[in-house]
Protein backbone atom coordinates (compact mmCIF):
# COMPACT_ATOMS: atom_id res chain seq x y z
CA UNK A 1 0.00 0.00 0.00
CA UNK A 2 1.17 3.00 -1.09
CA UNK A 3 1.43 6.14 1.71
CA UNK A 4 -1.26 8.58 1.86
CA UNK A 5 -2.39 11.23 4.26
CA UNK A 6 -5.65 11.02 5.96
CA UNK A 7 -7.87 13.39 8.15
CA UNK A 8 -11.57 13.18 9.68
CA UNK A 9 -14.48 15.58 9.02
CA UNK A 10 -17.59 16.47 10.85
CA UNK A 11 -19.00 18.33 7.88
CA UNK A 12 -20.59 17.25 4.50
CA UNK A 13 -20.20 20.58 2.72
CA UNK A 14 -16.25 20.21 4.40
CA UNK A 15 -16.07 16.95 2.75
CA UNK A 16 -17.16 17.46 -0.69
CA UNK A 17 -14.98 20.77 -0.26
CA UNK A 18 -12.10 18.97 0.98
CA UNK A 19 -12.04 16.36 -1.89
CA UNK A 20 -12.40 18.99 -4.42
CA UNK A 21 -9.05 20.63 -3.53
CA UNK A 22 -6.64 17.72 -2.91
CA UNK A 23 -5.99 15.72 -5.96
CA UNK A 24 -6.35 12.46 -5.77
CA UNK A 25 -8.38 12.17 -2.36
CA UNK A 26 -10.66 9.15 -1.79
CA UNK A 27 -13.62 8.91 1.04
CA UNK A 28 -13.63 6.21 3.80
CA UNK A 29 -16.91 5.13 5.14
CA UNK A 30 -17.02 1.33 6.08
CA UNK A 31 -13.80 0.68 3.50
CA UNK A 32 -15.07 -3.22 2.75
CA UNK A 33 -13.96 -2.09 -1.18
CA UNK A 34 -11.44 0.81 -1.12
CA UNK A 35 -9.13 -0.76 1.29
CA UNK A 36 -8.74 -3.60 -0.57
CA UNK A 37 -7.77 -1.92 -4.05
CA UNK A 38 -5.97 -0.10 -1.99
CA UNK A 39 -3.75 -2.83 -1.26
CA UNK A 40 -3.77 -4.20 -4.60
CA UNK A 41 -2.74 -0.48 -5.63
CA UNK A 42 -5.52 -0.20 -8.10
CA UNK A 43 -6.84 2.80 -6.33
CA UNK A 44 -3.72 5.01 -5.19
CA UNK A 45 -5.69 7.88 -3.52
CA UNK A 46 -2.85 10.72 -1.99
CA UNK A 47 -5.18 11.93 0.46
CA UNK A 48 -8.00 9.72 2.48
CA UNK A 49 -11.24 11.61 4.08
CA UNK A 50 -12.65 9.69 6.82
CA UNK A 51 -16.26 10.46 6.73
CA UNK A 52 -17.56 8.58 9.58
CA UNK A 53 -18.03 11.30 11.53
CA UNK A 54 -20.97 13.01 9.50
CA UNK A 55 -23.77 11.94 11.57
CA UNK A 56 -25.22 10.30 8.10
CA UNK A 57 -26.19 7.27 9.83
CA UNK A 58 -30.17 7.32 10.61
CA UNK A 59 -33.09 6.15 8.57
CA UNK A 60 -36.00 8.77 8.76
CA UNK A 61 -39.26 9.44 7.51
CA UNK A 62 -39.89 12.01 4.22
CA UNK A 63 -42.81 14.53 4.89
CA UNK A 64 -44.10 12.31 0.53
CA UNK A 65 -43.98 8.91 3.00
CA UNK A 66 -41.31 7.34 1.82
CA UNK A 67 -37.95 6.92 3.46
CA UNK A 68 -34.63 8.61 3.79
CA UNK A 69 -31.33 6.61 3.98
CA UNK A 70 -28.20 8.41 5.26
CA UNK A 71 -25.42 7.29 3.29
CA UNK A 72 -23.51 5.91 6.31
CA UNK A 73 -26.64 3.28 8.00
CA UNK A 74 -24.79 -0.08 7.17
CA UNK A 75 -25.82 -2.80 5.18
CA UNK A 76 -26.97 -4.49 8.17
CA UNK A 77 -28.96 -2.21 9.86
CA UNK A 78 -30.91 -0.78 6.02
CA UNK A 79 -31.87 -4.50 5.73
CA UNK A 80 -32.93 -4.92 9.60
CA UNK A 81 -35.00 -1.59 9.71
CA UNK A 82 -38.82 -2.75 10.46
CA UNK A 83 -40.34 -0.16 8.17
CA UNK A 84 -37.38 -1.68 5.45
CA UNK A 85 -38.77 -5.19 6.31
CA UNK A 86 -42.51 -4.07 6.42
CA UNK A 87 -42.35 -2.00 3.50
CA UNK A 88 -39.38 -2.14 0.96
CA UNK A 89 -38.85 -6.07 1.22
CA UNK A 90 -37.15 -6.69 -1.76
CA UNK A 91 -34.54 -4.16 -0.59
CA UNK A 92 -34.32 -6.33 2.65
CA UNK A 93 -34.23 -9.41 0.61
CA UNK A 94 -31.48 -7.91 -1.81
CA UNK A 95 -29.17 -6.93 1.22
CA UNK A 96 -29.17 -10.08 2.22
CA UNK A 97 -28.53 -11.75 -0.84
CA UNK A 98 -24.75 -9.66 -0.56
CA UNK A 99 -21.63 -10.38 0.89
CA UNK A 100 -21.13 -11.73 4.62
CA UNK A 101 -22.81 -11.04 7.45
CA UNK A 102 -19.52 -9.28 8.81
CA UNK A 103 -18.87 -7.18 5.38
CA UNK A 104 -23.05 -5.96 6.17
CA UNK A 105 -22.04 -4.88 9.27
CA UNK A 106 -19.46 -2.56 7.96
CA UNK A 107 -20.42 -1.82 4.42
CA UNK A 108 -22.41 1.75 4.19
CA UNK A 109 -25.44 2.38 1.41
CA UNK A 110 -23.06 5.35 -0.49
CA UNK A 111 -20.08 3.19 -0.36
CA UNK A 112 -22.49 0.25 -1.58
CA UNK A 113 -23.67 1.71 -4.36
CA UNK A 114 -19.91 3.01 -5.52
CA UNK A 115 -18.37 -0.23 -5.26
CA UNK A 116 -16.52 -1.52 -8.20
CA UNK A 117 -16.48 -3.78 -10.37
CA UNK A 118 -15.35 -7.49 -9.55
CA UNK A 119 -14.06 -8.36 -12.96
CA UNK A 120 -11.23 -10.20 -12.48
CA UNK A 121 -9.50 -8.54 -15.64
CA UNK A 122 -10.09 -5.53 -13.52
CA UNK A 123 -8.41 -6.74 -10.82
CA UNK A 124 -5.35 -8.10 -12.26
CA UNK A 125 -2.77 -4.79 -12.36
CA UNK A 126 -0.88 -7.30 -14.84
CA UNK A 127 -3.72 -7.28 -17.83
CA UNK A 128 -5.10 -4.21 -19.92
CA UNK A 129 -8.29 -2.58 -18.50
CA UNK A 130 -9.55 0.71 -19.82
CA UNK A 131 -11.52 0.87 -16.39
CA UNK A 132 -8.68 0.87 -14.36
CA UNK A 133 -5.84 2.13 -17.02
CA UNK A 134 -8.09 4.10 -19.27
CA UNK A 135 -6.77 3.41 -23.48
CA UNK A 136 -5.17 0.35 -22.12
CA UNK A 137 -7.62 -2.42 -23.44
CA UNK A 138 -10.03 -5.02 -22.67
CA UNK A 139 -8.50 -7.96 -21.31
CA UNK A 140 -11.93 -9.67 -21.11
CA UNK A 141 -12.82 -9.28 -24.86
CA UNK A 142 -9.41 -10.96 -26.09
CA UNK A 143 -9.74 -14.10 -27.75
CA UNK A 144 -9.95 -16.59 -24.81
CA UNK A 145 -10.71 -14.64 -22.07
CA UNK A 146 -12.75 -15.47 -19.07
CA UNK A 147 -16.00 -13.87 -19.71
CA UNK A 148 -18.50 -15.98 -17.51
CA UNK A 149 -18.78 -13.58 -14.76
CA UNK A 150 -19.28 -10.45 -16.83
CA UNK A 151 -21.94 -8.12 -18.83
CA UNK A 152 -24.19 -9.10 -21.43
CA UNK A 153 -26.19 -6.13 -22.01
CA UNK A 154 -24.71 -2.03 -21.77
CA UNK A 155 -21.52 -2.74 -22.25
CA UNK A 156 -19.55 -1.69 -25.28
CA UNK A 157 -15.81 -2.54 -26.93
CA UNK A 158 -14.13 -0.83 -24.42
CA UNK A 159 -15.52 -2.83 -21.15
CA UNK A 160 -18.19 -5.63 -20.21
CA UNK A 161 -17.82 -5.70 -16.26
CA UNK A 162 -20.96 -5.58 -14.33
CA UNK A 163 -21.76 -3.72 -11.43
CA UNK A 164 -21.56 -5.74 -8.50
CA UNK A 165 -24.37 -4.86 -5.97
CA UNK A 166 -27.01 -6.53 -4.93
CA UNK A 167 -28.20 -3.72 -2.61
CA UNK A 168 -28.68 -1.32 -5.81
CA UNK A 169 -30.63 -3.45 -7.81
CA UNK A 170 -33.96 -3.61 -4.95
CA UNK A 171 -33.24 -0.18 -5.14
CA UNK A 172 -33.62 0.54 -8.20
CA UNK A 173 -36.55 -1.57 -8.81
CA UNK A 174 -38.15 0.94 -6.32
CA UNK A 175 -37.03 3.89 -7.99
CA UNK A 176 -34.35 5.01 -5.57
CA UNK A 177 -32.87 8.49 -5.53
CA UNK A 178 -29.55 9.58 -4.31
CA UNK A 179 -28.93 12.77 -2.71
CA UNK A 180 -25.50 14.90 -3.02
CA UNK A 181 -23.69 17.77 -1.09
CA UNK A 182 -21.36 19.11 -4.27
CA UNK A 183 -17.88 21.14 -3.10
CA UNK A 184 -19.67 24.34 -3.48
CA UNK A 185 -22.06 23.18 -0.98
CA UNK A 186 -25.00 22.84 -3.24
CA UNK A 187 -27.15 19.52 -2.95
CA UNK A 188 -28.80 17.72 -6.11
CA UNK A 189 -31.12 14.87 -6.49
CA UNK A 190 -29.80 12.13 -8.61
CA UNK A 191 -32.45 9.30 -9.69
CA UNK A 192 -30.63 5.89 -9.21
CA UNK A 193 -31.63 5.34 -13.34
CA UNK A 194 -29.15 8.00 -13.99
CA UNK A 195 -26.34 7.63 -11.23
CA UNK A 196 -24.78 4.68 -12.90
CA UNK A 197 -23.37 5.40 -16.38
CA UNK A 198 -22.82 3.05 -19.05
CA UNK A 199 -19.11 2.27 -19.88
CA UNK A 200 -18.96 3.62 -23.40
CA UNK A 201 -15.45 5.00 -24.32
CA UNK A 202 -15.17 5.83 -20.99
CA UNK A 203 -15.51 2.66 -18.95
CA UNK A 204 -13.71 4.59 -15.86
CA UNK A 205 -16.40 7.00 -15.26
CA UNK A 206 -18.76 4.84 -13.87
CA UNK A 207 -21.06 7.31 -12.01
CA UNK A 208 -22.44 10.80 -12.41
CA UNK A 209 -20.59 12.23 -9.42
CA UNK A 210 -18.59 15.12 -10.21
CA UNK A 211 -15.35 15.66 -8.84
CA UNK A 212 -15.64 15.96 -4.73
CA UNK A 213 -19.05 15.27 -4.86
CA UNK A 214 -20.36 13.61 -1.65
CA UNK A 215 -23.41 11.23 -1.24
CA UNK A 216 -25.54 12.19 1.73
CA UNK A 217 -28.50 9.73 1.50
CA UNK A 218 -30.60 7.42 -0.55
CA UNK A 219 -34.35 8.40 -0.81
CA UNK A 220 -36.78 6.23 -1.13
CA UNK A 221 -40.51 6.84 -2.32
CA UNK A 222 -44.11 6.04 -0.46
CA UNK A 223 -44.21 2.71 -0.29
CA UNK A 224 -45.86 0.62 -3.34
CA UNK A 225 -47.32 -2.40 -1.52
CA UNK A 226 -47.66 -5.55 -3.02
CA UNK A 227 -45.97 -8.43 -3.51
CA UNK A 228 -41.94 -8.51 -3.35
CA UNK A 229 -39.03 -10.83 -4.26
CA UNK A 230 -35.27 -11.04 -4.98
CA UNK A 231 -34.12 -14.05 -6.35
CA UNK A 232 -30.40 -14.25 -6.88
CA UNK A 233 -28.75 -17.11 -8.78
CA UNK A 234 -24.26 -17.43 -8.15
CA UNK A 235 -22.30 -20.27 -8.32
CA UNK A 236 -22.35 -21.14 -5.00
CA UNK A 237 -24.89 -20.52 -1.83
CA UNK A 238 -23.10 -17.61 0.08
CA UNK A 239 -20.31 -14.85 -0.49
CA UNK A 240 -20.77 -15.01 -4.56
CA UNK A 241 -21.84 -12.23 -6.75
CA UNK A 242 -24.48 -12.93 -8.87
CA UNK A 243 -24.44 -14.31 -12.25
CA UNK A 244 -28.30 -13.13 -12.75
CA UNK A 245 -30.15 -11.69 -10.02
CA UNK A 246 -34.42 -10.44 -10.49
CA UNK A 247 -36.10 -7.88 -8.10
CA UNK A 248 -39.98 -8.23 -8.93
CA UNK A 249 -42.97 -6.34 -7.40
CA UNK A 250 -46.52 -6.82 -8.60
CA UNK A 251 -48.43 -4.20 -6.98
CA UNK A 252 -51.91 -4.22 -5.61
CA UNK A 253 -53.06 -2.12 -8.70
CA UNK A 254 -51.70 -4.84 -11.07
CA UNK A 255 -48.32 -2.86 -11.52
CA UNK A 256 -45.70 -4.92 -12.04
CA UNK A 257 -41.91 -3.54 -12.00
CA UNK A 258 -38.38 -5.86 -12.62
CA UNK A 259 -34.80 -5.10 -12.46
CA UNK A 260 -32.10 -7.12 -13.14
CA UNK A 261 -28.64 -7.80 -11.47
CA UNK A 262 -25.17 -9.22 -12.57
CA UNK A 263 -25.91 -8.76 -16.27
CA UNK A 264 -24.59 -5.10 -17.30
CA UNK A 265 -22.39 -1.72 -15.54
CA UNK A 266 -25.84 -0.98 -13.17
CA UNK A 267 -29.13 -2.44 -12.32
CA UNK A 268 -31.01 -3.42 -16.00
CA UNK A 269 -34.59 -1.86 -15.94
CA UNK A 270 -37.07 -0.32 -18.61
CA UNK A 271 -40.63 0.69 -18.80
CA UNK A 272 -40.90 -1.84 -21.96
CA UNK A 273 -40.01 -4.61 -20.14
CA UNK A 274 -42.52 -4.03 -16.86
CA UNK A 275 -45.43 -3.76 -19.28
CA UNK A 276 -44.76 -6.86 -20.41
CA UNK A 277 -45.06 -8.92 -17.60
CA UNK A 278 -48.47 -9.87 -17.74
CA UNK A 279 -47.15 -11.19 -20.77
CA UNK A 280 -45.06 -13.82 -18.97
CA UNK A 281 -40.64 -13.79 -18.70
CA UNK A 282 -39.72 -14.50 -22.29
CA UNK A 283 -41.80 -11.64 -23.56
CA UNK A 284 -40.54 -9.68 -20.57
CA UNK A 285 -36.78 -10.64 -21.90
CA UNK A 286 -37.25 -9.82 -25.42
CA UNK A 287 -37.44 -5.76 -24.35
CA UNK A 288 -35.46 -6.04 -21.50
CA UNK A 289 -32.54 -8.14 -23.12
CA UNK A 290 -33.03 -7.41 -26.72
CA UNK A 291 -30.40 -5.48 -27.80
CA UNK A 292 -27.71 -8.14 -25.53
CA UNK A 293 -24.62 -8.91 -26.85
CA UNK A 294 -23.19 -11.92 -24.83
CA UNK A 295 -19.71 -13.70 -25.37
CA UNK A 296 -19.85 -17.43 -25.96
CA UNK A 297 -18.96 -17.65 -22.27
CA UNK A 298 -21.60 -15.60 -20.79
CA UNK A 299 -24.74 -16.38 -23.24
CA UNK A 300 -26.15 -18.59 -21.00
CA UNK A 301 -27.49 -15.80 -18.67
CA UNK A 302 -29.94 -14.33 -21.39
CA UNK A 303 -31.82 -17.67 -21.22
CA UNK A 304 -30.55 -18.24 -17.08
CA UNK A 305 -32.53 -14.72 -16.18
CA UNK A 306 -35.68 -15.46 -18.23
CA UNK A 307 -36.07 -19.07 -16.73
CA UNK A 308 -35.32 -17.07 -12.53
CA UNK A 309 -38.29 -14.96 -13.94
CA UNK A 310 -40.06 -17.58 -15.15
CA UNK A 311 -40.02 -18.80 -11.55
CA UNK A 312 -40.64 -16.24 -9.87
CA UNK A 313 -43.43 -15.52 -11.87
CA UNK A 314 -45.16 -19.14 -11.34
CA UNK A 315 -44.62 -18.69 -7.71
CA UNK A 316 -47.90 -18.58 -5.83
Amino acid sequence: MRAFSYEKVTDPAQAAARAAEVEGAKFLAGGTNLLDLMKLEIERPAHVIDVNGLGLDEITETEEGGLRIGALVTNTALSADARIRRNYAVLTRAIAAGASGQLRNKATTGGNLLQRTRCPYFYDTAQPCNKRAPGSGCAALSEGAFSRQLGVIGTSDACIATHPSDMAVGMRVLDAVVETVTPEGMTRSIPLEEFHLLPGDTPERENALMPGELITAVTLPAPVGGEQKYHKVRDRASYAFALVSVALIRQPDGTERVALGGVAPKPWRSAAADAELSNGAAAVMAELLGGARPTEENAFKITLAERTLAAMLAEE
